[in-house]
C-alpha cells in the first residue's frame, strides 16, 4: 500500500527513486518514509546497481515535514512537559529519521535531482545524498526554528560538512530561503540548471559516477564518509588499504588499458 507513495525506476545500472504524493508536495510523511525505506532496502539487494537518482514527482522535491505530525507530537509534549512524553517523542523522531536517512544505506552513489522546493526535513534527505543537482528557481531551506523547533534528520551533521560552519549557521539560525543559484554559490549543491533540465542532468552526473570503477567509487565515499574525524595518518592508511585491494581487481588493469589506448573504459566490478 506504502509503496505507491515511491516510484522505483531502474535502466541498466542506474536506479531513479521518486517521491510520489504532488498533491501534498511530497511531504515527509510515515508512510512515505516507510515507503522509501522499503524501497532502499530492495535496491540495497539488487546487483549491478552503480547509481540512484532521487527525485519528486510534481512541482516540489519535497515541501518538508508533516506538520500535523508535528503539531500532534507538540500538543502531546505541552501536555507532559519533561515527563515520560519527551522520551517518546525523542524516540518516535529518531526512528523517522532512519525512514529517509536510509538513502545513506545504498550500496552506491546517490544523486539528488531537487526539481522544485526543497523545505526542512525534504532539504535534509537531498543533503543526505552524496550529489546535487538543482533548478535555479528551487526554493530551499531549514525552516526548522522558524517553526520553532530544533533542526533534525542530521541536518546540523551534513550541512557544515557541505558549506562550513559560518555559512551552516547563517542558514540554520534564521531559517531563511535562498534558491538555487545561491545554493550552488556557497557549496550546498553540486550543478544548479534550468528546471525543465534537473531530472538530465542528474541522470548524466549519476552515468558519469556509474561509469567509474565500481570497487574504486565504493572506497572513495566511504573514505569521504570517514575524513572529517580521521587524523592524516589515519587517512593514509584508509586509502593504501584501499588502493591494495583495487590493485587486486581486473578493472584496474582495464582502466590502465584504457587510458594508453585512449578509448573509455569498460568496467565489469572484477
Amino acid at each position: 500500500m506504502t509503496g505507491s507513495l515511491v516510484r522505483v525506476e531502474r535502466d541498466g545500472d542506474i536506479a531513479t527513486l521518486t517521491f510520489c504524493d504532488p498533491e501534498r508536495l511530497n511531504a515527509m510523511t510515515r508512510p512515505m518514509g516507510e515507503a522509501f525505506a522499503e524501497k532502499v532496502g530492495e535496491l540495497c539487494r539488487e546487483d549491478g546497481l552503480r547509481a540512484v537518482v532521487l527525485t519528486g514527482e510534481g512541482r516540489a522535491f519535497s515541501a518538508g515535514g508533516d506538520l500535523e505530525f508535528i503539531r500532534a507530537m507538540a500538543e502531546a509534549g505541552v501536555a507532559d512537559p519533561g515527563g515520560p512524553t519527551r522520551r517518546s517523542n525523542r524516540d518516535a523522531m529518531r526512528a523517522f529519521y532512519g525512514l529517509f536517512l536510509a538513502v545513506r544505506d545504498l550500496p552506491c552513489p546517490s544523486v539528488a535531482a531537487i526539481n522544485g522546493p526543497a523545505i526542512g526535513a525534504g532539504l535534509c534527505v537531498a543533503l543526505a545524498c552524496d550529489l546535487r543537482v538543482v533548478a535555479r528557481e528551487a526554493k530551499l531551506g531549514l525552516n526548522f526554528s522558524r517553526l520553532g523547533i530544533h533542526p533534525g534528520m542530521g541536518a546540523t551533521w551534513t550541512l557544515p560538512r557541505l558549506v562550513g560552519p559560518a555559512h551552516a549557521a547563517d542558514l540554520l539560525l534564521t531559517g531563511r530561503i535562498l534558491d538555487g543559484q545561491e545554493a550552488e554559490r556557497i557549496g550546498l549543491v553540486n550543478r544548479c540548471v534550468e528546471r525543465e533540465a534537473v531530472l538530465e542532468h542528474a541522470t548524466a552526473l549519476a552515468r558519469e559516477v556509474a561509469a567509474a570503477a565500481p570497487a574504486a567509487v565504493r572506497g572513495t565515499r566511504e573514505a569521504l564518509a570517514r575524513s572529517s574525524g580521521a587524523s592524516l595518518d589515519d587517512q593514509l592508511a584508509f586509502e593504501a588499504a584501499r588502493q591494495a585491494e583495487c590493485y587486486e581487481t581486473h578493472d584496474l588493469l582495464e582502466g590502465l588499458s584504457a587510458a594508453r589506448e585512449k578509448r573509455a573504459p569498460h568496467f565489469r566490478d572484477e
